[in-house]
């Protein structure tokens, strides 16, 4: 995976993820989405066949984009982390 920033300023920030494609960026969308300081989040896949997507991100008032698509990847993580205890739980041997 690699990132590259397309387009960024004090409240939008536009990076491009290349190497991801709707299963990344969707679960990045809805987490951005659940903070209060999200204006705006989504993302583009410009073309089917190839796996880059473009991810835009625009914050209300003082926000920094930049922090807030962090803290959206650290919830991701705990997600995740929460996710493989469980299901390592419910396949393991009774």
């Amino acid at each position: 995976m690699e990132v590259r920033v397309v387009s960024k300023s004090k409240n939008e920030l536009k990076i491009e993820i290349v190497g991801e494609d709707h299963t990344f960026c969707n679960l990045l969308q809805n987490v951005l989405l659940e903070d209060k300081n999200v204006e705006m989040a989504g993302y583009d896949q410009p073309h089917p066949l190839i796996r880059s997507s473009i991810v835009y991100v625009r914050t209300k008032r003082e926000a920094s984009p930049e922090k807030v698509l962090l803290s959206a990847l650290s919830s991701i993580q705990e997600l995740n982390k929460e996710f493989n205890e469980k299901f390592a739980k419910a396949v393991e041997p009774a």
